[in-house]
């Protein structure tokens, strides 16, 4: 299974926040390429970056720091936050992303999301299905909609999505435990796709857990900025 460390970013910070809500955050590292270069010295390969600003605003606004991050380590970045328009993919893109995440417009403009995945390929677009009460939830949780999450995430299994990022809001940041229950249930009922499992990591002893239940890849957050997981643990992890 694949370690994903995630870098949330506002006002070029590195910040946690917890269930989504800006009001909670707590600011990391005044230099996400400091940590970026942190996890890439104990083995790390993939990053999965958050553009909170963008989450929020009309357009992309944090991709400097996915440049950077691109430019000065050779991980491999996964991209989303604030993914609107066939301008801000370029640029995401440009800047270094190796794959980008959709949630949002994966909702409000399927038709361009589909479009997306047509051009660039399913192994370049990744389906951002963050649920509530397994209810699909965007523009950066702060909505929630009326479509249920396994469908919606079927839906676009036939459009050709592969890669899809689930994360339980009411376990994200909490440092709770991972929705164990929820990934299985998407495992089963979506056969065949490549579920990366994201929000309430809290303990190393989930991780095994997670790959056992089929999960392709997780996404550790607050775990390792609250020194609940080490990098050396994830670097023993990751040599197997």
């Amino acid at each position: 299974m694949r370690i994903i460390p995630a870098i949330d970013i506002i006002d070029g910070k590195c910040v946690r926040l917890s269930k989504g809500d800006y009001n909670t955050k707590i600011i990391y590292n005044e230099n996400p390429l400091e940590v970026a270069k942190e996890f890439e010295a104990h083995g790390i390969e993939y990053l999965h970056l958050v553009d909170l600003d963008g989450a929020k605003s009309s357009q992309i606004v944090n991709y400097k720091i996915l440049e950077q991050i691109a430019s000065k380590t050779k991980l491999k970045i996964d991209f989303g936050g604030g993914l609107k328009s066939d301008a801000d993919l370029k640029i995401a893109f440009d800047s270094g992303a190796n794959q980008i995440t959709g949630g949002s417009i994966a909702i409000k403009n399927r038709a361009l999301f589909e479009k997306w995945i047509q051009e660039y390929g399913s192994d370049k677009i990744i389906l951002g299905a963050d649920a509530n009460n397994e209810k699909v939830a965007i523009s950066g949780w702060l909505e929630e909609s009326d479509e249920d999450l396994i469908p919606f995430i079927q839906g676009y299994q036939a459009k050709g999505i592969q890669h899809v990022i689930c994360t339980d809001i009411a376990k994200d940041g909490m440092l709770e435990g991972p929705s164990f229950d929820l990934y299985a249930k998407i495992l089963a009922e979506a056969k065949g796709i490549k579920l990366i499992a994201s929000g309430g990591i809290s303990t190393f002893d989930e991780l095994p857990k997670l790959a056992e239940l089929g999960c392709e890849g997780t996404i550790i957050g607050k775990a390792i900025y609250e020194g609940r997981i080490s990098l050396k643990q994830l670097e023993q992890y990751i040599i197997g």
